[in-house]
């Protein structure tokens, strides 16, 4: 591998490429789950209240709602903080200069027991039924589509790893079978003097492992590189949503992952390709 450098890098360049790519893609997946998981996975039903609806009776309101077997508890958004929320988070909150009194309605949150979505639609219709509400909201759809796209990108990263390990193998045997063919002369003369066809496929394993380890190494550097490209401006979105969550790249469990994934398809590559060619050369074919 020494004694042909710019063949060996090429090689490794195309084997950290085939293998950097399914790491960068684990890495993305693996910071949108952690990110994901920050979100209150559990339903909620917003119950906007008719604006006729006074303080007191919206706080009568929701005292009766705790008595509905079917939720598991009941926060009240008066008015007033509606408002102050609003302020604190809207652009718009000069608007509500505007107006001679506070137009948004109470709100009333509440969590149900049954998370199943048939239950869900039949509470929601229940409680959108009763005269105080004007409007209720079921808070699930965006989660659940958000942990769709999750498994959706989850499958995809799975699908690539499996096309760029079969590539890995390709590569690996490819080089592999080159230096059998240009050592052929050698591996007959071995042959000559009652060496096996383990024995010689022994120096190729070597060199597939060797292939695949220090095609991953570079290949972790290459994911490390691209996670530091993109980490600041990941950060600065971030902070525009006030949320404190940090972009983590491979880790040590993650490298020895990565090693391990591409020693072993070096090792698989060098097996497969050698053990065929192997076999058709022999003295005999002289």
């Amino acid at each position: 591998m020494f004694l042909t450098p710019v063949a060996t890098l090429m090689t490794l360049a195309v084997l950290a490429v085939s293998l950097a790519l399914p790491g960068f893609l684990m890495t993305a997946v693996n910071n949108i789950q952690q990110f994901s998981q920050g979100f209150d996975a559990n339903p909620r039903i917003a119950l906007y209240l008719k604006t006729s609806v006074s303080d007191a009776r919206a706080e009568q309101f929701s005292l009766e709602l705790m008595l509905n077997p079917a939720l598991s508890g009941v926060e009240l958004i008066d008015r007033e903080k509606g408002l102050q929320e609003f302020s604190s988070y809207s652009e718009f909150a000069n608007l509500l200069s505007l107006f001679d009194s506070n137009p948004l309605p109470a709100v009333v949150l509440a969590l149900p027991l049954d998370h199943s979505p048939h239950m869900l639609q039949a509470l929601q219709s229940e409680l959108l039924a009763l005269p105080e509400v004007e409007e209720a909201q079921l808070d699930l759809e965006w989660i659940q589509r958000l942990n769709a796209y999750v498994v959706l990108a989850q499958r995809f990263s799975w699908v690539l790893s499996a096309l760029l390990g079969l590539a890995v193998l390709l590569v690996v045997g490819n080089t592999l079978r080159m230096l059998l063919e240009n050592r052929r002369d050698e591996i007959l003369v071995a042959k000559l003097v009652g060496a096996t066809d383990a024995w010689v496929r022994r120096p190729f394993l070597y060199s597939g492992f060797w292939y695949g380890l220090m095609g991953s190494i570079l290949a972790i550097f290459m994911v490390s590189f691209a996670i530091h490209l993109i980490d600041q401006p990941v950060t600065e979105l971030m902070s525009l949503y006030a949320s404190r969550f940090e972009l983590e790249g491979l880790g040590f469990k993650g490298g020895l992952t990565l090693m391990a994934v591409g020693s072993t398809l070096g090792l698989l590559g060098g097996f497969l390709s050698t053990g065929h060619h192997l076999r058709e050369i022999e003295p005999d074919d002289r």
